[in-house]
């Protein structure tokens, strides 16, 4: 149905992922600035205010005083140092996340022309688990998928197999 409606697989997973636990009258903060999928969340009826692009390692203000029901973070947690200081901020009762997978044969990304856009962390799903757990969170749904990506080689057929996201639910203890 999704097919062809999204530019990525990944946006069609998370977006069955998302209204299967939460419903477009919960208000959303969605961790970083608006982008492609914010928009998708808008145009399925959610209401979704962004961050500003501010250092969500050292300045959590904006989340610590978000008054909506839910808060979903899709590939941020990865770019911060210490995400736990972000998730622990969280003062909502519900937290949607997706982070890339580390991949046994490939390096965590980085851009050597753009610090921010570097991945510190690419989480096996344990670490993302405990890292939740230790901030107050329960995980109570979580799926993994792959994301193949339009080449040829070893790589890119150990993708098609491989998962390459791990999508969490979660409700604070």
């Amino acid at each position: 149905m999704y097919e062809n409606s999204f530019p990525h697989k990944r946006f069609r997973i998370t977006l069955e992922f998302l209204q299967k636990h939460i419903s477009t009258h919960q208000p959303i903060l969605d961790l970083g600035v608006s982008n492609p999928f914010s928009d998708i969340m808008r145009k399925a009826g959610y209401s979704v205010e962004n961050t500003s692009g501010e250092d969500l390692d050292d300045d959590v203000e904006r989340i610590r005083n978000f008054q909506g029901e839910v808060v979903t973070a899709f590939e941020i947690f990865e770019h911060l140092v210490s995400p736990y200081t972000a998730i622990q901020a969280i003062p909502c009762k519900h937290l949607v996340i997706s982070v890339p997978l580390k991949l046994w044969f490939s390096s965590a990304y980085r851009n050597k022309n753009d610090v921010r856009d570097q991945h510190y962390h690419e989480f096996e799903s344990w670490q993302l688990d405990y890292v939740l757990e230790k901030a107050g969170w329960k995980v109570v749904d979580q799926l993994k998928f792959t994301h193949p990506v339009g080449r040829l080689g070893f790589r890119p057929l150990l993708r098609l197999f491989t998962p390459r996201y791990y999508l969490v639910y979660c409700e604070r203890h």
